[in-house]
């Protein structure tokens, strides 16, 4: 029987969800609500909203008159671009063992478009911290991420500076990333990225260039990541509305 905490939902979803990536569901066919309500000992409202979460996701649908199916092409999406997730857990769920290398980190002085990006005076200071995320020893993703410094509380260790920048935000600031405001750019590698990232200069590379904001719709990071598209694939569903 599944526990209460912290989400009866979301346990709900990520046992369905596991059933699917084992290929358990005989013909790819999804059991009814009351079946999976039965087995789960959970009432058929969350067996419900699980199966919207999926169906959001991309992972079943649903065919009216004949029943939900397993969605063979939704499951290529390794992570959803839509929502926050930790690149550790981004690079787990196509298959690799991460570590994350911290390149840099210094306070300086906020420049005029962090400035403005993030509701700064020119004077504030601000923590850059550059870091890479690798599979064994081949590097994937490059990031860097710009914290306000009179976001932060105290001292901080490289220990604390390695873990996803939500949780550093939260453990260090109090400051409780909400959301993004994402901009996909390509960008041309220059030779520094390439001796970084290990591949070719005048590669093409992908980049989300962000502004996270807290809860009060506040902007609390400037973040920007490049991706090796020939180890990672971003991935996601289009529907017609």
């Amino acid at each position: 029987m599944l526990q209460r905490t912290p989400s009866l939902t979301e346990q709900t979803k990520s046992y369905i969800k596991a059933r699917i990536l084992n290929d358990e569901f005989e013909n790819g066919r999804i059991p009814s609500e009351t079946i999976l309500a039965d087995q789960l000992q959970v009432s058929r409202t969350t067996i419900r909203d699980a199966l919207s979460r999926l169906e959001n996701e991309g992972a079943i649908y649903r065919k009216q008159g004949a029943g939900t199916f397993v969605n063979e092409p939704g499951l290529q999406i390794k992570s959803r671009l839509d929502e926050i997730w930790s690149y550790e857990a981004m690079l787990e769920a196509h298959g690799y063992t991460p570590s994350v290398r911290l390149l840099s980190v210094n306070v300086e002085d906020a420049d005029e478009e962090t400035a403005v990006s993030l509701n700064l005076a020119p004077t504030d200071q601000v923590l850059v911290v550059k870091k890479l995320f690798l599979e064994d020893e081949e590097p994937v993703i490059l990031t860097h991420n710009i914290i306000p410094v009179n976001l932060l509380a105290g001292e901080y260790s490289d220990e604390a500076l390695l873990q996803p920048v939500y949780e550093f935000l939260w453990g260090n600031g109090r400051q409780r990333l909400s959301y993004y405001l994402s901009e996909i750019i390509p960008i041309i590698v220059s030779d520094e990225l390439s001796g970084i990232l290990h591949i070719p200069p005048q590669t093409p590379l992908i980049t989300f260039s962000e502004i996270g904001y807290n809860s009060d719709n506040q902007p609390i990071l400037k973040s920007k990541s490049g991706f090796r598209d020939d180890l990672v694939r971003l991935r996601l569903i289009r529907r017609r509305q």
